[in-house]
């Protein structure tokens, strides 16, 4: 390194989260992306995913997702506070699951709490309240536990959050045994 280079530190993560569980084997980015503050992931040289494929053609149906490490992943992501990299780890399954489709909404809404986490670690408070209200709009029309996620606690978790951002760490806490009950 030359002399009037600057070593770039970055947040690694938010707080330390031991006791949060992890769903997927793969490996954490070595540091969490905040637009201003940190290299752009795929485009910026020094970013944490620059010049690494994307994930290959992801397969993701509702009755397997247990299966799919997309999936997992980008739910060990948005726990653990690596919320832009959720957000393109689900969109990948967003695709697969067919954007328009009520399982499609579904991750959307994910992906929309994940970008609203991270707007309110940016301290823009009404659209972090404006995205986490949309993206519980897209998961509406499903109760019950769907994806692994009990809807009923994830919602009053979201409606916490949306009521005073920041007071409440939005957690996804995966059920990997139960019948699914969403209709």
């Amino acid at each position: 390194m030359e002399a009037n280079q600057v070593k770039h530190v970055y947040c690694l993560t938010m707080q330390s989260q031991a006791d949060v569980p992890r769903y997927s084997n793969r490996d954490f980015p070595p540091y969490t992306f905040i637009p201003g503050q940190s290299p752009h992931p795929t485009r910026d040289p020094d970013g944490h995913s620059y010049g690494q494929p994307h994930d290959e053609q992801i397969e993701f149906s509702v009755e397997q997702w247990q299966q799919c490490d997309a999936y997992l992943y980008g739910i060990d992501l948005f726990n653990h506070d690596y919320w832009w990299e959720a957000h393109e780890a689900l969109e990948g399954v967003w695709i697969a699951a067919g954007r328009t489709t009520t399982t499609g909404y579904f991750i959307q809404g994910l992906i929309q709490i994940a970008v609203a986490r991270l707007k309110q670690h940016q301290t823009y408070t009404d659209v972090a309240r404006q995205m986490a209200a949309e993206g519980l709009d897209k998961m509406h029309p499903i109760k019950g536990h769907f994806l692994g996620i009990d809807l009923l606690k994830f919602r009053e978790d979201v409606k916490e959050f949306i009521a005073e951002p920041g007071s409440k760490k939005i957690r996804i806490n995966l059920a990997l045994d139960f019948e699914q009950t969403s209709d």
